[in-house]
């Protein structure tokens, strides 16, 4: 008799993670720069290829171990075994304007991805990850006569994407891809007139929210050859043709309790007015990305990617956004220095990246540039069969995003990100006599 059965420990793990993905509803941002459009956008979330600059169009592996790359499904097509990564996500921030500093930090749950071997050149995908965060809060005190006024401005939120994506290889150089998505969450964007000096005033705030879903679709296609035994190349490019999705709005005005902070939201008192809106089309840009990798077998790879979006074409409820098209470039590379090594450092893989991106933001005649260094470990973790692996790993990034010019933010990060991925054969043949 012929049985296909995973192990209940592998079993409860999956549901575990599968109950943990609620996680993704908190704000994980504090940029003011998350105000706009739909937020601030996550990109690629594997840190093991975070930490290489965030190339990943034209990589279709990374040493002896199948990592999920979802940036291009055609990737996928190389995966040989069972996949699973899950992450956490951190971040440590200082924004600074007119000499005053602000030091924020987030945590929360960061992705969770699955792949399985569909045929020996073939594999499916599917996971859930953030897409964009929104969470911000400043002020901005001013003087109407003799009477001062401090708005309080604030928003939080994020929005999430279900994938599914599959791919395959066609003759011997040459894989194709494609992803199917579902982008769903809440943004909220609030505003706050306060009059602290005045206790007798009406203080009120408008509650902006945008309930967010719909459809995307994303291709990929990889082009790989051998230079020879050990030396590689992978060529790679993805995009979308642009999607359009959903946006149902509401908006409520709120009588508030008086305080004297110049920061913070005043407590809820009544509310004054709700008005729900019908539901409106959201365009979405095109978006391109190519990428180039040259590596050798189980030891070092090095590439680079560049993308453009076009987000001129960006539209809300019919409304142009006045955002500007981005591009951006990422360079980086993993080193392995003996993955058959009996000394465990010879085993680690060591990554180091730098990317540039110019943002779709254009503020007060700014651009605003976002730039980091990035830097990881592959730690892998002992296993007691040759069919299971087991890697830790760990990407920071330090960055600057936003300038100082023309009253606006600069902000200095550092993000760390730490994932877990197992590769196992989750269904074992077993015969009995």
């Amino acid at each position: 008799m012929t049985l296909f059965k995973p192990s209940i420990r592998k079993l409860a793990c999956l549901s575990l993670l599968l109950a943990s993905t609620g996680v993704f509803a908190q704000s994980n941002t504090s940029s003011p720069y998350s105000k706009y459009g739909l937020g601030e956008l996550r990109g690629e979330h594997l840190p093991q290829l975070r930490a290489m600059g965030g190339i990943s169009t034209g990589v279709r592996g990374l040493g002896s171990y199948f990592n999920i790359n979802s940036s291009n499904p055609a990737s996928l097509s190389g995966i040989r075994l069972m996949a699973i990564d899950i992450g956490v996500y951190g971040n440590l921030s200082t924004q600074e304007r007119d000499n005053e500093k602000q030091n924020n930090y987030n945590f929360s749950l960061g992705y969770l991805s699955f792949a399985v071997p569909v045929t020996p050149k073939s594999a499916l995908s599917f996971g859930l990850s953030p897409y964009s965060d929104v969470g911000y809060s400043y002020s901005n005190p001013t003087m109407i006569d003799t009477v001062a006024v401090n708005n309080v401005y604030s928003g939080e939120g994020g929005i999430s994407k279900a994938h599914l994506g599959y791919g395959i290889q066609i003759g011997k150089n040459l894989s194709v891809g494609a992803s199917a998505g579902y982008l769903f969450g809440k943004l909220e964007n609030n505003r706050e007139a306060q009059f602290p000096l005045n206790s007798g005033a009406l203080n009120s705030r408008v509650e902006d929210s945008r309930s967010v879903y719909g459809f995307t679709f994303d291709y990929g296609v990889q082009y790989f050859r051998n230079i020879n035994d050990d030396l590689s190349f992978v060529l790679g490019y993805a995009g979308n043709a642009g999607n359009t999705i959903r946006s149902k709005a509401s908006q409520s005005t709120i009588r508030t309790f008086g305080n004297s902070s110049t920061s913070e939201e005043n407590i809820a008192l009544d509310s004054i007015r709700t008005v729900e809106f019908g539901a409106s089309d959201v365009v979405m840009p095109m978006q391109h990305k190519f990428g180039l990798s040259f590596s050798k077998r189980n030891q070092w790879l090095v590439g680079a990617d560049v993308h453009f979006g076009q987000w001129s074409d960006f539209r809300e409820n019919d409304m142009s956004a006045n955002f500007e098209n981005s591009y951006g470039v990422a360079i980086g590379g993993n080193y392995t220095p003996d993955f058959t090594s009996n000394k465990y450092m010879n085993l680690v893989d060591y990554r180091l990246g730098f990317r540039y991106d110019k943002s779709h933001l254009h503020i007060n005649n700014q651009d605003i540039n976002d730039m980091a260094i990035t830097l990881g470990l592959g730690l892998p973790l002992p296993s007691n069969r040759q069919s299971t692996f087991y890697k830790i790993n760990f990407s920071a990034e330090l960055g600057q995003r936003g300038t100082l010019q023309n009253n606006l933010v600069k902000e200095n990060y550092v993000t760390f990100r730490l994932g877990f991925t197992l590769n196992d054969r989750w269904f074992q043949r077993y015969q009995y006599d």
